[in-house]
């Protein structure tokens, strides 16, 4: 691009109104008004808005209240943190009394600028605290049909189907149910519920809540999560009744159909506290006890990978409504569960969209075929009417075969849904504790509404898909001119959508296993479509209760079966329990997560360290499913050593810096002083100083030698072009793998090559993202490949995005910044793209960078949040000027190194243009 002796002017409506600055957004534990918050000092952030630019906060003032009425009075008899002159508007840790389980607090906040103006006070927000200790739970006892055995457990799991001689292991997945009575005026009424593996509560008939597979997954020898409710508008005066059912999850996974895995923690459980707070000011607990009556419900077989069953003529209409005879039922037992309960920190999983069918087609005479038309994690909805006992089983799938039958070839076989009929009206039903991935459902034993036929099949009136996944909120959007680009980042979002349940899981049917290098190496391209703060601490929290005593981590967590090999230890799999902390306090700001992980990071440096020979490792996956001769698996074109020991290095710097910030300043120098010398001795292992390359000299030992810092300064260069000429000597096709290609793109990106990205990704000829879309892919998969006998629905390799958000947007930040305070604005403007937008929801507000570039003119439109700044990069080095209209006119005499014009700016919405 070229810009011949042209000005960049700065287009801005004048200002006709007075600064209005206002206070919005908050949230405590980075959550708007939560439930169930467990921290004893919980973090409070906020944003400012202002129609002015160049706004930096410069003081604020936080008030707490314990009820409304002070609230509303602006005072805080919790906490008055009077006005603290400070800039810091996220992760404001909460002051004053200690804070009470189970109790509701009020908050507003208030703030200054460098304008001198102050804001009102924002609107008021709260918070309720959770239980956090076992005394609250007053007494609250885990109660369950029925208790398995001891003998019969299966901690940790089989991999795979286990011995026959264990038998069906077919359990009862009961109903629970408790009437209590509301005698006087209510205030608020909460409850507090954790069921295993998986519960829904319903409250006089009506479910509480809308989530999906509550709680999340834990190590549940150690412990488990309980969710919040507020259900004071559900109660009524008089009499009222609680109803709970409950599935098996992973708790307890039946020896029948498919299964990635065969364990038994035991037989569903619950433990329940419901908190009645009178107007009066009295309080009455209602908790689960031997006073609670269950049965077997409707659900007949319940799996976390087989599927699930359903038999309507099983109901028990109003068992879960006052005054229901339960004189059938019998006492609950009571029994032992985890033995820690902690708030559930992650969003909940629920139904974030419905996918109607496209297509029907009649494959044979007893089957038909519904295609949704996308491929995602859900579970069917069914409505059908037909006659008592009649039988439907619906095969979900990602692929069909060629007979034009659903295939579960690569996803897990057999899993399936079957519901049997009560008869009369028309029957909705959808499974409560199982889902799978699929684009395909296959029915047998009915038949389509308005089928013509003879025979007296159920007829179904409709059959939709209902995608699950974690409700985490959308924080950010892309879009270009470029249309394979456009397919391909909805490639990438649906899978990254379908592994977002409680953990990141690989695919949503065969394993659902939380593999954990997907965690970190996709974690910057997740990060920008959804705000996944709470459940990357949650991930966290698993990886911390899965860390060996010798401070291995292992590829998994919750680590419900122990792999051999590579697949239970994996430098580049475990190290994300050293990455993710990190990642976390730099685009979150954090720093809680390093200090709580400081020991679980130290502990598995300190295991990869025992695991070297002269600081080389050398064990693992390496960089798995690289394009080699071979089918894809483990690493084929780069040594297992060299990415391990890559990775060791990485660990250790990053260990390196934390410890600094905690103030843990002997462990900075001696790990400091271990990662020189690991460096020095890669090098002397891996590079050949004769061709600049690495081992090898793939694509992966390259770049990620580049990428976290291995390459002394004088090779840097070379090893680059090193890079380039690998791609161009591969026609710009990719031979990296799972653990390579971020670094790859990563490296391009940073050294000004996204022309070589865009040649590399532009294209559907080779294997690749364009390769996948034209085999039909409509969610990312699992090789390159586009491979029917592996999975279709994989996240691991989706790094383009963050390509998408940092790069043709132009959307980043730097290293040294913590979470997005100081910006930077650098599109790239490469191939045929002729415009792109993105959006970022930072912690400070929303960031937007918007280009056109034609023949004659480049347009950027940039918006940046209040109490930040950035910098802008402008392409190409052509001398100019920067006017601002109506304004007087700035020389712009910044050029950088590498060809680009910067300029810093403040917050507001700015628009420019270059003449070519």
């Amino acid at each position: 691009m070229k810009y011949i002796g042209a000005a960049l002017l700065l287009m801005f409506s004048c200002m006709v109104n007075a600064q209005h600055l206002t206070v919005n957004n908050l949230t405590c534990e980075n959550k708007t008004n939560p439930l169930g918050i467990d921290a004893v000092a919980p973090k409070l952030s906020w944003n400012l808005n202002s129609d002015q630019r160049d706004v930096l906060q410069t003081g604020y003032q936080i008030i707490v209240a314990d009820n409304l009425s002070t609230i509303n009075k602006n005072q805080g008899n919790v906490w008055d943190s009077h006005k603290v002159n400070s800039d810091q508007s996220i992760m404001v840790p909460c002051g004053g009394k200690e804070l009470q389980s189970a109790k509701t607090y009020y908050w507003k906040v208030r703030v200054w600028d460098n304008k001198k103006e102050a804001s009102a006070w924002s609107a008021v927000s709260s918070w309720q605290m959770g239980l956090l200790s076992t005394t609250d739970w007053k007494g609250a006892k885990w109660i369950a049909y029925e208790e398995l055995p001891s003998a019969q457990r299966i901690v940790p799991a089989i991999h795979g189907n286990g011995p026959k001689n264990l038998g069906p292991g077919k359990d009862v997945l009961p109903l629970m149910c408790k009437d209590f009575k509301v005698n006087r005026a209510i205030k608020k009424a909460s409850l507090f519920i954790s069921g295993l593996g998986h519960f829904e509560a319903s409250l006089n008939g009506k479910t509480i809540g809308d989530h999906f597979l509550d709680p999340g997954w834990t190590s549940y020898d150690k412990e488990a999560m309980y969710v919040s409710f507020d259900i004071t508008k559900q109660l009524k005066p008089g009499s009222n009744a609680i109803g709970v059912m409950l599935g098996n999850g992973m708790y307890y996974i039946p020896r029948e159909r498919y299964r990635k895995i065969t364990g038994a923690f035991g037989y569903p459980k619950m433990i329940c506290l419901v908190k009645l707070e009178y107007s009066d000011g009295s309080i009455e607990n209602v908790i689960s006890d031997e006073s609670w009556k269950t049965t077997a419900g409707p659900i007949t077989f319940s799996s976390i990978y087989g599927g699930e069953d359903y038999d309507a003529r099983l109901e028990k209409s109003g068992w879960n409504t006052a005054n229901f005879n339960d004189s059938a039922w019998k006492r609950a037992l009571i029994v032992n569960g985890s033995p820690r309960l902690k708030a559930q920190i992650a969003d909940p999983v629920t139904v974030m969209d419905t996918l109607t069918t496209k297509k029907i087609t009649h494959p044979n005479d007893s089957t038909w075929v519904y295609d949704l038309g996308q491929n995602s994690s859900a579970i069917p909805q069914l409505k059908i009417k037909g006659a008592k006992s009649s039988a439907i089983k619906i095969v979900p799938g990602e692929l069909l075969d060629d007979n034009g039958l659903v295939t579960q070839q690569a996803t897990g076989a057999p899993n399936y849904f079957a519901y049997t009929l009560k008869g009369g009206a028309i029957e909705t039903w959808q499974p409560k504790f199982s889902y799978y991935g699929f684009r395909y459902l296959q029915i047998t034993g009915a038949k389509p509404h308005n089928q013509a036929g003879a025979n007296k099949l159920p007829e179904v009136i409709e059959l939709c898909g209902l995608h699950i996944r974690n409700s985490a909120a959308k924080a950010g959007d892309f879009y270009c001119s470029n249309d394979l680009f456009n397919r391909t980042y909805t490639l990438i979002n649906w899978a990254i959508k379908s592994n977002m349940v409680s953990v990141l899981t690989d695919c949503p049917h065969r394993e659902k296993l939380g593999w954990l290098e997907e965690a970190h190496l996709m974690a910057n391209s997740i990060r920008y479509n959804f705000d996944m703060t709470n459940l990357f601490l949650q991930e966290i929290e698993n990886i911390r209760t899965s860390q060996r005593e010798n401070g291995m981590i292992p590829d998994i967590a919750p680590e419900y079966v122990q792999f051999d090999g590579g697949f239970v230890d994996s430098p580049e799999w475990g190290s994300t329990g050293v990455i993710l902390p990190w990642y976390l306090y730099q685009w979150y700001g954090n720093k809680d997560v390093l200090v709580q992980n400081y020991d679980m990071i130290k502990r598995y440096v300190e295991y990869l360290k025992s695991k070297a020979n002269n600081d080389i490792l050398d064990y693992g996956l390496g960089d798995w499913f690289d394009i080699g001769p071979k089918n894809p698996g483990p690493a084929q074109l780069t040594p297992k050593s060299l990415t391990a020991t890559a990775y060791y290095f990485y660990d250790l710097s990053i260990l390196t810096r934390i410890a600094k910030i905690t103030g843990n300043e002997a462990d900075a120098v001696h790990y400091g002083a271990l990662a020189a010398r690991v460096r020095n001795n890669y090098n002397k292992v891996f590079f050949n100083t004769a061709t600049n390359q690495y081992a090898t000299g793939s694509q992966t030992a390259n770049a990620i030698s580049v990428y976290m810092g291995l390459v002394e300064p004088q090779y840097k260069k070379a090893v680059v072009d090193n890079i380039v000429k690998d791609l161009q000597a591969h026609n710009n096709a990719i031979t990296a793998g799972d653990i390579g290609f971020r670094y790859l793109l990563k490296v391009l990106a940073d050294e000004g090559r996204s022309d070589v990205i865009f040649a590399m990704n532009s294209r559907d000829d080779v294997p690749g993202y364009g390769y996948q879309l034209a085999h039909g892919a409509t969610s990312l998969t699992e090789s390159w490949q586009a491979y029917r006998f592996v999975s279709n629905n994989h996240f691991m390799l989706g790094h383009l995005m963050e390509w998408f958000y940092n790069n043709l947007a132009g959307i980043s930040q730097s290293e040294d910044i913590i979470a997005s305070k100081e910006i930077i604005i650098r599109p790239s403007v490469v191939g045929d793209v002729t415009y792109a937008r993105g959006h970022f929801k930072s912690p400070y507000g929303a960031i937007s960078s918007s280009w056109q570039s034609s023949k004659s003119e480049f347009k950027l439109q940039v918006r940046i949040p209040a109490n930040t700044k950035a910098v802008v990069y402008f392409p190409d080095a052509a001398t100019g000027q920067v006017y601002e209209v109506g304004k007087i006119q700035m020389i712009l005499s910044t050029v950088n190194s590498d060809g680009h014009r910067t300029l810093e700016i403040g917050s507001g919405t700015y628009s420019f243009s270059i003449k070519k």
